[in-house]
């Protein structure tokens, strides 16, 4: 049977993170069979032992997660979830966007374009807690955590507030890992969740 890791197929680089979750697998070295799926509702969420949650416009993405009838699932799912982008604003426990049905996954409350509009977009290496070297992250329309609750570790952040945060299985990013070439970030998630 081996491991299953979904992506959420609703809107956002679905392509890009599975890529990069193949990519990653790869990477680091491990035999064991694993595939990475695109999951489209709650039959395809019940297969797979973590998820990917990718970017978007997060008012979209909760709209279209309450379409599918997915949020009680997300909540209720077993594996971890690893969120970029506008998929941190829907993990996290409130936003400053009423229009967004968070999730409430990771104790965190998130600041939607932090940084402006989308010509406000930029790359930067940043710091994150265990990696040696500084990880390359691409912000667009990038959200940032502006308050941390218990249990949320902040393993990386820069001067607007933190930008990669882990609570338990779950690793949330307001960067998008899945366009550039450093696997680093999603072999940890795989790592936090047993799955390498």
């Amino acid at each position: 049977m081996g491991v299953k890791i979904g992506v959420l197929a609703l809107q956002g680089d679905v392509s890009e993170h599975i890529e990069a979750f193949q990519n990653a697998v790869k990477a680091s070295g491990s035999k064991a069979p694993v595939q990475v799926l695109p999951v489209r509702g709650k039959q395809d969420l019940d297969l797979v032992d973590a998820l990917a949650l990718p970017g978007g416009e997060s008012t979209t993405i909760s709209r279209l997660i309450e379409r599918k009838g997915l949020h009680d699932p997300l909540i209720d799912f077993e594996g971890g979830i690893f969120a970029t982008c506008a998929g941190m604003v829907v993990m996290a426990s409130n936003t400053d966007d009423s229009r967004v049905h968070t999730l409430g996954r990771m104790n965190m409350s998130i600041k939607r374009n932090a940084f402006g509009r989308q010509r406000e977009s930029f790359e930067a290496d940043i710091g994150i807690s265990g990696f040696d070297e500084p990880f390359h992250a691409v912000f667009i329309r990038a959200p940032v955590a502006d308050r941390v609750g218990p249990g949320v570790t902040v393993i990386g952040s820069i001067a607007e507030g933190a930008v990669a945060l882990e609570e338990g299985m779950n690793m949330a990013l307001s960067f998008h890992p899945e366009l550039g070439n450093d696997p680093r970030l999603h072999i940890r998630f795989l790592k936090n969740c047993g799955l390498l």
